[in-house]
């Protein structure tokens, strides 16, 4: 068996460095009108996402699996200490952080690598009673619901949205009935529609996706600067390091709207490619999760089940706000977007999804 484990793991592990090398390039060009100290950083988020990795591989998966309450606890208490003035950072009118010394940490973040190890611990004592038990299927969801709550309370909403949609495909995966969850989902997007009728900014972000062109010098200039830039680029591109909207037309070049400049600057082509490595990345985790439940390792299966929905709601949602298709949302993509929270616990994930494929059997416990 150990001879196999490469065989697994390295269609994941081969995209996922590829992603990073990537990432690493772009963000430099993306940034180059901001000064080098963003690459740097870059680098150094680069550093201790691998750091992390190693701990969180290093971790037995049994540990994950019995302290799984811990998840919730932590994603709970970060939450709510964001929440706390003078404890949690404002910057741009949400309170999202808490910094300590040069370092930031996001709870949204926390939130995404918390609930995975809580879902999958708990799922995984009840995968088989998810069907047959309402109350079964009550409890994540109310645990979920007050993490997410409280992350919209930031205010947060795109993460809690991408949170609450993996949690949602995860519990269907792992057998909920249909009906339990479309009711669910008509729920939360009565919510969701309550949401942003109470908030103007939010409503003014819709205003600007259905007609950008209409407001271009105010709620729809973020998205009508993303547009140029793929016009701009057409089929090949204007060469890497040539583009021209990153150069303070283009808002948050380096951080939610880089696959535009990736468009800008590698063309239609470079995108697509761009966007096929991370897709078959995410397929690769789910062919993992796939082999977990085949051979009983539910735990590591609800692991990698949770981690390809959440990279793949968040991956296309970046792809919909950049392209027009989706609301404007400050949502990195994933691996290659600066920012240091999101680079450290997507790869934290990946490790986890690997570290818990690879044991022993893939059993629980």
């Amino acid at each position: 068996m150990a001879a196999a484990v490469p065989v697994r793991v390295a269609p994941v592990i081969v995209p996922w460095m590829g992603l990073l090398v990537i990432g690493t390039i772009m963000v430099g060009s993306a940034a180059v009108a901001l000064g080098g100290s963003y690459l740097n950083r870059h680098i150094l988020f680069l550093g201790v996402a691998a750091v992390v990795s190693v701990m969180v591989f290093a971790v037995p998966p049994r540990w994950w699996h019995r302290l799984y309450v811990l998840g919730w606890l932590v994603s709970v208490v970060i939450a709510v200490a964001v929440l706390i003035p003078g404890i949690g950072t404002e910057v741009n009118g949400a309170q999202r952080w808490l910094r300590f010394g040069g370092f930031s940490i996001q709870a949204a973040e926390i939130a995404k690598f918390g609930l995975c190890v809580y879902l999958a611990g708990y799922l995984s004592r009840h995968y088989d009673k998810l069907s047959s038990d309402p109350e079964v299927l009550f409890v994540p969801l109310v645990m979920v619901g007050v993490v997410c709550a409280l992350l919209i309370a930031e205010p947060d909403l795109g993460s809690a949205v991408v949170i609450v949609a993996a949690s949602a495909g995860l519990l269907f995966l792992a057998g909920a009935k249909l009906r339990y969850l479309l009711l669910i989902l008509l729920v939360g997007a009565g919510a969701l529609a309550l949401l942003v009728v109470v908030a103007p900014y939010r409503m003014q972000r819709l205003i600007a996706f259905v007609d950008p062109w209409s407001v271009a010098f105010g709620s729809g200039y973020q998205l009508t600067q993303a547009l140029i830039a793929f016009g701009r680029g057409e089929l090949l591109g204007l060469g890497l390091g040539e583009g021209v909207q990153k150069l303070y037309y283009l808002p948050e070049a380096h951080n939610d709207f880089i696959f535009a400049v990736v468009a800008e600057e590698l063309g239609v082509v470079g995108a697509i490619l761009l966007a096929l490595l991370l897709a078959y990345l995410i397929v690769q985790v789910f062919v993992l999760a796939k082999r977990n439940v085949e051979r009983g390792g539910t735990f590591a299966a609800m692991v990698a089940y949770f981690t390809g929905l959440l990279l793949g709601i968040q991956f296309l949602v970046n792809l919909g706000v950049n392209t027009g298709v989706l609301p404007t949302k400050g949502l990195t993509l994933p691996f290659v977007s600066y920012g240091g929270n999101s680079l450290i616990v997507c790869c934290a994930m990946l490790a986890l999804v690997l570290r818990t494929s690879m044991d022993s059997g893939g059993r629980n416990g």
